[in-house]
């Protein structure tokens, strides 16, 4: 009661305005220099940090007077949590930057190999084409070939043929006059083999007369052994001459007709092989058609990714480069600002103190 009472007494209006006359402020005082110790205290704190736009804005306010402990304070709390939320980014960012960079690297590296492909079945393509084309004109050159030569055999049989067809009718004109002429001889010099011409070869004497008269200039008999003879001869080499011919003849056509039957063949496999050469080279250029558009959009898309490399290069290589010094910057700054705030932490003790002190001298 008595210390309460005390304390009354010391803390009355008219108490305080005595004091205020009579005694020295020794606790505002002492609270005035433990506030600039602790300024200065936590500005060395700051010392050796220079170039840092947080670090001077806390020294600066540490020097000036306007603002107290807690606002300061305050101030540190707010830079601390920038700084983290910075580095956080940083993180972040760095993150970002490295699996984005790694990314369209492999996809360039991926389309480099697609591009390489397109162009190696580009080459491919090509290369066949050439070859379909130099195909179908030897194929298309063989084939008129192939017709000419069975155009100029056709004519050529045609023309052999209507030879063989002339000599035969000759022949056989001359091999009926040889037999005509031989039995007018047997009428004179050998009746019993005479045959009576039919009606419709007597008009053919006429074409005899001079067999005939031939004939008649043979008197003896003698002499008509030896014209017969003549005229047997003569009429079996033409017989033997005609059948040579027909088999002449026959042996062409044969010739002829497997000529034929070859080509025909050749050319059906030479028109179905141009219709496949054909088909394939239309196929080919297509084809060729189709990856050169490939081509086209896959360099497109090289290029885009390049230039998204760039981009990507452009935006983080500053980052990446500088990410460590970064964060040692921020840790330095943090490190300062963490000292800097445990110092006027103390400050804050002691003013809690010499307030109390000040409450009892009030």
């Amino acid at each position: 009661v008595a210390i309460a009472d005390t304390i009354k007494i010391l803390n009355s209006d008219d108490a305080l305005e005595l004091f205020k006359k009579s005694l020295p402020s020794t606790s505002l005082l002492q609270v005035q220099v433990t506030s600039k110790e602790l300024r200065t205290a936590a500005l060395e704190a700051l010392e050796g940090h220079k170039g840092s736009v947080n670090l001077d804005l806390i020294a600066l306010a540490l020097r000036g007077k306007k603002k107290g402990m807690e606002e300061v304070t305050g101030m540190i709390d707010g830079m601390m949590n920038q700084l983290h939320n910075e580095q956080k980014d940083d993180d972040a960012k760095k993150t970002y930057c490295s699996d984005e960079i790694d990314k369209v690297e492999d996809h360039i590296k991926e389309v480099k190999i697609q591009i390489a492909s397109v162009k190696a079945h580009i080459a491919d393509d090509e290369d066949a084409i050439q070859t379909y084309k130099t195909q179908i004109h030897e194929l298309t050159k063989s084939m008129k070939e192939l017709d000419k030569a069975v155009a100029a055999a056709t004519e050529q049989r045609k023309a052999e043929h209507q030879a063989y067809v002339d000599e035969a009718a000759q022949n056989q004109a001359a091999l009926e006059l040889l037999e005509f002429a031989k039995n007018r001889l047997n009428k004179f010099y050998n009746p019993e083999q005479y045959k009576e011409p039919e009606p419709e070869q007597l008009s053919e004497e006429e074409r005899v007369e001079q067999a005939y008269s031939f004939v008649q200039t043979s008197h003896s008999k003698q002499n008509s052994n030896g014209v017969m003879h003549l005229l047997d001869m003569l009429r079996n080499d033409l017989k033997l001459e005609m059948n040579e011919n027909k088999m002449e003849e026959e042996q062409a056509q044969k010739a002829y007709e497997k000529l034929s039957s070859d080509a025909t063949a050749k050319r059906s496999a030479s028109a179905e092989s141009l219709a496949d050469k054909e088909s394939a080279l239309a196929a080919a250029e297509g084809e060729l058609l189709d990856l050169k558009v490939e081509l086209k959009e896959t360099n497109g898309d090289h290029m885009e990714a390049k230039q998204t490399e760039s981009n990507l290069h452009a935006e983080c290589d500053f980052l990446i480069a500088n990410f460590e010094a970064r964060k040692q910057a921020r840790d330095d700054e943090l490190e300062a600002l963490d000292k800097a705030k445990a110092v006027l932490a103390g400050a804050d003790y002691s003013f809690v103190q010499v307030s109390e002190v000040k409450f009892l001298s009030k």
